[in-house]
Order: C-alpha cells, then structure tokens, then sequence
C-alpha cells in the first residue's frame, strides 16, 4: 500500500502540471504586435472605455476595477499567439486546442466559469449561373469564450467579421450593460440571421433547378444533363445542415437552463435565435428532401427519353427489317424462283416493299412509337 501510495504522490503533481504548456506567458510582453488580435476593448456600463494596446492590460483594468468586461476579437491565432491569452484568462486546455484547430461541430461545452460555445457561419456565394461545380455555400466558425468579466472571440475563415456586430452594439448600451452574456446572445442572433438569409438564397437555386427539370428540354439537350447541378446542390445544402442541426440543442440550453454566467434578462432574447434557428433548421430538410425528388424525376424523366429513343430505333429496325427480308429472298440465286424473269416483277418488288413499309410506319406512329 505504501508503495501505491507513493506512486500516487509522482502521479498526482505531474497531472496536475499538465495544462502548464500555456504559462510560460511574459506579461510585460507586448501583444498588440500579433496580427491575430484585431480588437481589444474595455466595456463598462455598456460604453467602451480608451483603448488598450494588449488583452492583458485589458485583463487588469477590469479586475481592478471590479467594474465591466474585456472583448478581444482574434482572428485564426496560432498556438503561439493564443498560449499568453488563454493563460492571462485561465483558458481550459481543451477548449483553446478546439478554438486554435477549428474545423468543430456547433457546440456548447462548460470549462469552471467559462461558456465554450462554437458557430458555424454560413455565407451565400453569389454566382451568375449554377453548374456542376458551382460553390454555393461558404463556411466558417467563430468560437466564444465567456467569462464572468470577459468575452473573447475567435473566428476562421475570410467571411464573418464580427466588426460591424461590434459597432452595432456600442450603439446600444443599455444592452452592452448586461455584461457577456448579451455579446454571446448579440452573436449567436447575428449567426442566425446569416442562415435565414443564405437559405433565401439557396431556396432560389433550387426554385431555378426544379424549373428547369420540369420544363421542356432545349433542343440537342439531354433530359439527365440536370443531375450533376442537382447533386453539387444537394452537397451544399448538406454542408448548410451540418453548421444548423448541432446548434439547435446549444440554443436550447442558452434558451431554458438557468446559468450562472447568463444573464437571465437576457436568457429570454435566447428564445427568440433558438426559434429562428428550428425555422432555419426546417427550411433545411425541406431543402434536402426536395433535392431528392427533383432529383428522382429528373433520373426518372432521363429514363423516360431513353425508352423513347430506344421504341424509335426498334420502329426504324421493324420497317428496314422488311426490305431485308425480301432483298435476302431474292438473293439466294436461284433458278426457278416466282417472278424472276417476269418484265414487271422487279417493280412489283419495289411497289410491295414501299407499301409493307409505309403500312408499319403508319401504324407505329398511330400508336406513339414514332
């Protein structure tokens, strides 16, 4: 026993040194030299103070305060430039590997006092023609950090700018003045309001797709030629479900478990994005389900013109197939065969060729193979 007592004793310090990979964090050090940090901010009764030059003297000003909280904005940090922020904020290990590597499902995971939540962004790009290859959707990921004095925000991807956002709710103070929770609800409503929009968007090109499928083909057009647009559009619209259907059960929580670093006035605004996002959410199958069938009738329409173009080439076979038949019979040379030598007999041939001929060609069209 003593001896497992004694490996215990090993064990427990060097778990407990683990996530100590972030502490070597020089706060002295300036980091308004990483490009990664593209805001950084003080908000006290929902008005932005001066400006700070790094998230540690961010960091400092509230707690010695008391008073208000931090926003810094980054955008696609490396390891190195998100290791002193997440040590400086007592960032968990895992949730700064997550918001450093990104490519992450919509989540919402709890660290001690930190909310670790994950947006999908979704943007519409614009096209002037859908083709087989055409991208429709774009997408990116903002994570968020949120503390009882602080909010940091980390987003990838080119599209997603949070600045706008930002202006937008200096503007309001009263809600800035609820404290992070309201920047947290402020993104979460400003992800969902890009979904509502980009499935606007996508709801037109598949307006555009089932028209064309269902309408009369263009002459020298195949009916299948549709399929490939179709497909491209079903992948889209799949890569739109994957940053929609994780979100709904984070929502949920925001929207109906009392926490701690929620603030319960605005817990209420929740409601409103987690509605707006099962509305998204059902526009998206919806998207997906059509796709199917449009899809099905334009391979069963491609099927359709198949067997049409088979019926007139077994129509123009049956026709040819009596002047070869007589043709060989008249072939085999020979001596004493009915109208050989008859003057007339080569004409009778021809005469009886051309009416077995027009006889089944206008029987064949009477009945729609031709």
């Amino acid at each position: 026993m003593s001896m497992i007592r004694d490996l215990r004793a090993v064990v427990r310090p060097s778990l407990r040194k683990s996530p100590t990979v972030y502490t070597n964090y020089d706060a002295t050090r300036d980091h308004s030299a990483s490009s990664a940090v593209v805001d950084c901010a003080v908000y006290r009764d929902g008005r932005r103070l001066k400006e700070c030059a790094t998230p540690h003297e961010a960091m400092i000003r509230v707690r010695e305060s008391g008073e208000g909280f931090a926003w810094i904005g980054l955008h696609e940090p490396t390891e190195a430039e998100f290791a002193g922020i997440a040590a400086e904020f007592g960032l968990h290990p895992l949730a700064v590997e997550d918001a450093v590597h990104a490519h992450q499902r919509p989540k919402l995971e709890r660290y001690d006092d930190t909310l670790f939540t994950v947006f999908k962004t979704i943007h519409y790009v614009e096209h002037t023609e859908l083709t087989a290859t055409s991208q429709v959707v774009e997408t990116g990921e903002v994570m968020c950090f949120t503390g009882r004095d602080f909010v940091i925000t980390v987003r990838h991807g080119g599209k997603g700018s949070l600045r706008a956002l930002r202006h937008r709710l200096q503007d309001d103070p009263e809600l800035l003045s609820k404290g992070p929770s309201a920047v947290l609800h402020s993104i979460a409503d400003h992800v969902v309001d890009g979904y509502i929009a980009v499935a606007s968007a996508v709801q037109d090109d598949i307006d555009e797709v089932e028209i064309d499928v269902f309408s009369a083909p263009a002459k020298g057009s195949s009916r299948g030629a549709d399929a490939g647009r179709i497909y491209q559009l079903k992948r889209e619209v799949l890569e739109f479900k994957r940053a929609v259907a994780p979100l709904l059960r984070p929502m949920q929580q925001l929207s109906e478990r009392p926490m701690r670093l929620v603030d319960p006035d605005i817990q209420k605004y929740f409601r409103d994005v987690a509605d707006h996002l099962a509305r998204v959410h059902e526009q998206v199958v919806g998207f997906d389900e059509l796709l199917n069938s449009i899809l099905q009738a334009n391979l069963a329409q491609a099927t359709v013109a198949q067997n049409e173009d088979m019926r007139k080439i077994t129509s123009w076979a049956a026709i040819v197939a009596v002047p070869t038949m007589i043709c060989g019979v008249y072939g085999m040379n020979f001596d004493h065969m009915p109208e050989l030598h008859w003057k007339y007999g080569y004409a009778m041939v021809l005469g009886g060729i051309a009416a077995v001929c027009l006889g089944i060609h206008r029987a064949l069209k009477r009945n729609g193979w031709l």
